[in-house]
């Protein structure tokens, strides 16, 4: 089976399909787009009109849960828990983590007050997942799952960010999830998931959107 990932590189949900299909070493091209400026091929094959998006031979499939689904379907393991209420549990905190990348892009673009009112979104659900995360390195225990996928691509941004500013969106204060983000981070498929380079893309997307974040950037 011959499958084209179409996105764009600073896209975190495409960043979710590619750690699975590389967990699970599926062979993949991928497509990079101007999302501001799609080509008119990509307008005639998405729905939606927003990436990723995935060409399974001619077939095309969308959403990024669906796609990270689908890749787990056709390998030989499965990623997802076995017991059902479990595997449940972790699509339903799958969605919910999604809004969190709301929160995300509010937090880079937004005013002062915008930032603190995205800030303390973020941080609210953080804290609901704190108090279901156990003490485990992953998720569900000591093995990666589709869970860990979802929200690597969070984590990863969250210590850019903490990394480009003085610690302004610090996980200090949920200890579990602190040791689940460096678990997940140290993940070869979760490293190799994002180009080269890629953490100044997003330190220059920060500064050029202008907004509360880039003053608190420091050098």
């Amino acid at each position: 089976m011959k499958l084209e990932l179409i996105s764009f590189k600073l896209c975190p949900f495409v960043q979710r399909a590619i750690i699975i299909l590389k967990k699970q070493n599926i062979d993949y091209d991928i497509t990079y787009i101007n999302p501001m400026d799609p080509p008119d091929w990509f307008k005639a094959i998405s729905p939606t009109g927003q990436v990723p998006l995935l060409k399974a031979n001619d077939e095309i499939i969308f959403e990024s849960s669906v796609i990270s689904e689908f890749a787990n379907d056709i390998s030989d393991t499965d990623l997802h828990p076995k017991d059902a209420i479990q595997k449940a549990k972790n699509r339903a905190w799958i969605q919910f983590s999604s809004s969190m990348f709301d929160d995300l892009f509010n937090i880079v673009t937004g005013d002062k007050d915008k930032f603190s009112e995205a800030k303390d979104s973020l941080f609210k659900k953080l804290s609901r997942v704190e108090s279901v995360k156990g003490d485990d390195p992953f998720f569900n225990g000591n093995n990666f799952a589709l869970i860990d996928a979802a929200f690597s691509p969070l984590f990863m941004r969250l210590a850019w960010i903490n990394e480009f500013t003085d610690n302004a969106l610090s996980l200090a204060e949920f200890a579990r999830l602190s040791a689940w983000s460096k678990a997940v981070l140290a993940v070869k498929e979760v490293k190799g998931s994002v180009v080269d380079g890629l953490d100044d893309v997003y330190y220059s997307n920060i500064e050029g959107r202008e907004g509360y974040l880039s003053t608190l950037l420091v050098d």
